[in-house]
C-alpha cells in the first residue's frame, strides 16, 4: 500500500495542526515522530505527517532533516509531497522556510511550487502578500515579541526573499477570483519568468479551494494547514481518495489530565489565566530552574499532590513579554529555552509514568521537548478540539491504555482551551 499525500512539518504543533486539518476534511492521518528508522505499517493511512523541529535550529540541519523525511516519504510512495510551516510564516533570520524549500524542490526536480502560509478559521489572511493575524498585520499581532523566531514585517515577498536566491512572485486575490485555471495559468507565466516560490494571497476558505484545485499537478505544495483542508476533496476528485467513515476514532481516554505549557503568545497567556481562575496552577521562572532542581521538584510534588483528585492541572512557564526578556538577558535566549523545555519534558514524563493519561502540551518547542522526553514515535490523529488542534493517541510500553495527547501551537485555541479539552475528549 501507498500513500497520499507525505508531509514534513517544520515542528510539532505544525504536524498535529496539519493533520486535523487532513482527518477533518476524510483522510486517515498518522503523525511520525522524527525521521522512522524503518518502513510503517502505511496499509490503513491516507496521508503521513513527518513531525521535525526544524523551524529554529541552523539551516543547514534543517534541510538535512527535512530531505531524510523527504526520502522516507518517497520510499513510502507518497503521491504528492508537503512541506507545512506556520501559518504566521515564523522561522530564524537565515530560513528556514526558503533553504528547506529549495531543497526539497532541486531533490524532487521540480522548479515552482506555492506558498500558502494562510489559514482563515484562524484569522490567518494573506491579501497583496501581506499577513494579516486577524485585523492585524503580522508585525503587530504580536508575534513581533515571539521569543525565538520573532516577525517584524508582514510583507511574505520581501520575507521570503531574504531567505532564498530565487526570485519570489505573487497570486494575488483578482486572479484567484478568476478560478483555477485562470491561477494555473498565472503560475505558468511566473514560472516562465523564473519564478520558483509563489505567495499566494488567500482570504477565505473558496480561496484555499480554488488553489488545491490549482497545484494538483505538483509534486510539492507548502504553506500552513489551511490548505491541508482542501487538498483531500480534490484527491477524492482525482480517484486517489475513497470516503472514510471515522477517520479520526480513538480509544476511550482514561487517566488523569495534565497541562503543561511553555508558550508565551498572547492566545496562551489568556488561556492560562482563565484556566487558573478554576483550576490549580504552578507557575516555573527559568531563573529558579537555572539555580537548583529546587523549583523542579516543587512542581513534580504540586502536580502529584494535586492530581490524586484527577486534574486538570496546570505547569506553566508562560510569561509576559518583558518577564520572557529579563530572563533571557540574564540567561540568554538559547538557555532560557533549553531549561523551560527540559523541565516541562521531565514533568511529562514522570507523571505520565505515574497515571497521567490525558495530557495538553502548548507551545511548538514545549511540544517537542515533551514529545522526545516521552519517546513517542507514532500518534494517531483524532477529532478536533480547536481549530488546528486535535487529540492524538500514542502507545506507551509503561501504559496499558493509550496516552491521550493533545499538541497546541501557542496562538491556536480559544480562550476556554486547557479547560474545554478534557470535556469534549471522548
Amino acid at each position: 500500500m501507498t500513500i497520499v499525500l507525505g508531509a514534513i512539518a517544520d515542528d510539532f504543533t505544525g504536524a498535529t495542526d496539519l493533520a486535523n486539518n487532513l482527518v477533518r476534511s476524510g483522510m486517515r492521518c498518522l503523525q511520525v515522530i522524527g525521521v522512522p528508522g524503518t518502513d510503517l505499517d502505511v496499509s490503513e493511512v491516507d496521508a503521513v505527517v513527518v513531525a521535525l523541529k526544524s523551524r529554529s535550529c541552523p539551516a543547514d540541519e534543517a534541510v538535512a532533516d527535512s530531505l531524510a523525511a523527504l526520502a522516507w516519504l518517497q520510499a513510502q510512495g507518497a503521491q504528492q509531497f508537503f512541506f507545512k510551516y506556520c501559518s504566521t510564516f515564523d522561522s530564524t533570520a537565515r530560513g528556514n522556510i526558503g533553504p528547506v524549500a529549495d531543497a526539497l524542490m532541486e531533490r524532487l526536480g521540480v522548479t515552482q511550487t506555492v506558498m500558502v502560509p494562510a489559514f482563515p478559521v484562524n484569522g490567518r489572511t494573506v491579501y497583496q502578500g501581506h499577513l494579516f493575524v486577524g485585523d492585524r498585520l503580522l508585525n503587530d499581532s504580536g508575534m513581533q515579541h515571539h521569543p525565538l523566531t520573532p516577525m517584524t514585517d508582514a510583507d511574505l515577498v520581501r520575507v521570503l526573499a531574504s531567505q532564498t536566491p530565487h526570485p519570489v512572485g505573487l497570486v494575488p486575490r483578482p486572479v484567484l477570483d478568476q478560478g483555477a485555471e485562470t491561477t494555473r495559468q498565472h503560475l505558468a507565466a511566473l514560472a516562465e519568468q523564473g519564478v520558483r516560490h509563489v505567495i499566494c494571497d488567500t482570504l477565505d476558505e473558496h480561496d484555499l479551494d480554488v488553489l488545491a484545485e490549482a497545484c494538483e499537478a505538483m509534486p510539492l505544495v507548502t504553506g500552513g494547514s489551511g490548505l491541508g483542508q482542501a487538498l483531500p476533496d480534490r484527491y477524492r476528485r482525482l480517484g486517489w481518495l475513497d470516503e472514510i467513515a471515522e477517520p479520526g476514532r480513538l480509544q476511550p481516554a482514561s487517566g488523569s489530565a495534565l497541562v503543561l505549557s511553555g508558550s508565551c503568545s498572547r492566545a496562551t497567556l489568556a488561556q492560562v489565566a482563565h484556566f487558573l481562575k478554576r483550576h490549580p496552577g504552578f507557575s516555573l521562572d527559568p531563573l529558579a530552574l537555572a539555580e537548583s532542581d529546587a523549583q523542579l521538584q516543587a512542581a513534580l510534588d504540586f502536580a502529584r499532590d494535586t492530581l490524586k483528585s484527577g486534574g486538570p492541572v496546570l505547569v506553566y512557564a508562560s510569561a509576559d513579554p518583558e518577564k520572557v526578556k529579563a530572563a533571557q538577558a540574564r540567561l540568554g535566549v538559547e538557555r532560557a529555552g533549553q531549561l523551560v523545555e527540559r523541565a516541562l519534558g521531565q514533568l511529562a514524563a514522570t507523571l505520565v509514568s505515574e497515571g497521567v493519561g490525558r495530557l495538553v502540551v502548548a507551545g511548538g518547542e514545549t511540544s517537542g521537548a515533551v514529545v522526545s522526553a516521552l519517546k513517542l514515535n507514532t500518534l494517531r490523529i483524532g477529532e478536533q478540539i480547536d481549530p488546528g488542534v486535535p487529540w492524538t493517541q500514542a502507545h506507551l510500553e509503561s501504559r496499558e491504555a493509550p496516552l491521550s495527547l493533545a499538541l497546541k501551537s501557542g496562538n491556536f485555541g480559544g480562550v476556554d482551551f486547557f479547560t474545554r479539552a478534557f470535556e469534549v475528549l471522548p
